[in-house]
């Protein structure tokens, strides 16, 4: 049975940071795509960030170089550092899995999700 946990999130100010993490379980991922969503409150789930299989990043446009994605094949795990958070970054976040060939970065291109970890940013 696949899980991904999702942990590091917690209560920062604004302008500090966080680095959350996602173990897998259950099957290797190192061949396939993993990436971080996102859910505000009222807001529906958004896509943050994507590593492919070859390690090449990708980011949503309101990251702004603020957050890195990297993973650790060895761990079955993928990392979220986030720098300068802002108030607007306060959500709940979620660790997704792509098996499928192809690179693609929306909610149902992936195949596998955590139950995600809240991150609330304070002033």
């Amino acid at each position: 049975q696949v899980q991904l946990m999702e942990s590091g999130g917690g209560l920062v100010q604004a302008r500090g940071s966080l680095r959350l993490s996602c173990t897998a379980s259950g099957r290797r991922f190192s061949n396939s795509a993993m990436a971080w969503f996102r859910q505000a409150p009222g807001e529906e789930r958004e896509f943050v960030a994507g590593i492919a299989w070859s390690s090449s990043h990708y980011y949503a446009k309101f990251v702004k170089g603020r957050f890195t994605i990297s993973r650790d094949n060895a761990e079955n795990t993928v990392y979220l550092q986030m720098n300068s958070l802002k108030l607007e970054d306060t959500a709940v976040y979620y660790c997704a899995v792509r098996i499928r060939s192809g690179t693609y970065w929306s909610e149902v291109a992936m195949d596998y999700w955590g139950k995600g970890t809240l991150v609330t940013v304070s002033s």
